[in-house]
């Protein structure tokens, strides 16, 4: 394996800090190969790896769950593990454009008192319908 380099040539190619490569090491999720002082180096497999991690965060999976991914080559445990990750983007995508359809429907009220327009009134009667009572609303 080609060597791309220490772990603070690493850290600085994606704007990390030393120890956070050092944590995810510990946690199972990079391997580096040791040199003959025991330094670690990485390689091009380490690199991809580093910007899978990091675009798995991004996608909202934690670490936890990156290590299981990582260790699972089973297709059906991988759609397991990712179809109970993707309820919780799901339900703030839905929660998304409930706000959004309550914005705009504001921004395109005609009343001076917002909590008069029968589109506003509607909006808020389908959310109890629906028993989504917002945060703010509860005691």
């Amino acid at each position: 394996m080609e060597s791309s380099g220490d772990i603070g040539t690493l850290a600085a190619r994606f704007g990390l800090a030393a120890h956070v490569l050092r944590h995810w090491e510990s946690m199972g999720l990079l391997h580096p190969v040791r040199d003959a002082g025991g330094r670690r180096r990485y390689g091009a497999d380490d690199l991809t790896r580093v910007a899978a991690i990091l675009r798995d965060k991004e996608a909202g999976l934690g670490l936890d769950t990156i290590r299981s991914l990582s260790a699972s080559v089973e297709r059906a445990t991988r759609h397991e593990i990712l179809r109970a990750e993707a309820e919780e983007p799901r339900s703030r995508r839905a929660a998304a454009r409930a706000s959004l359809e309550l914005i705009e429907g504001c921004l395109h009220c005609e009343y001076e008192d917002v909590t008069q327009c029968p589109n506003y009134r509607r909006l808020i009667a389908a959310e109890q319908v629906g028993s989504r009572v917002p945060a703010h609303g509860r005691a």
